[in-house]
């Protein structure tokens, strides 16, 4: 059964362009090592009449995007192989004062998919 790492996080809305030039980077290495499918959305229609909004939840700021991201992979197992190529893979090596969000407010983990269709 397939495996996903799901994430959520704040942009500022004004480094957008940089996030998704990281992204697209990311998602090369995560394919090129066996990754199924690299997503990385920006939210866009977030405000909700049931539940708690993804901005809330986020604690996204004035200014800041909220970001909802997935990488699926063949299983568990295969989770643990990929990322352990995609740590190691030198592309990644960025420094993360370097990044154009605040890493201690992503939110991220793995999950058993309950439905497939």
């Amino acid at each position: 059964m397939a495996y996903v790492d799901g994430f959520v996080l704040t942009v500022p809305t004004r480094k957008l362009a940089a996030y998704r030039k990281i992204a697209t980077l990311a998602g090369k290495v995560w394919k090129s090592h066996g990754a199924l499918e690299y997503r990385e959305c920006a939210g866009d229609d977030l405000q909700t009449q049931y539940g708690v909004p993804f901005a809330k939840l986020a604690k996204a700021k004035r200014g800041e995007t909220v970001l909802f991201s997935w990488i699926v992979y063949k299983s568990k197992a295969d989770r643990t192989r990929v990322m352990k190529k995609v740590m190691a893979d030198k592309r990644m090596n960025m420094n993360p004062k370097d990044m154009p969000f605040d890493m201690k407010r992503m939110s991220y983990g793995g999950f058993k998919v309950l439905v497939d269709m």
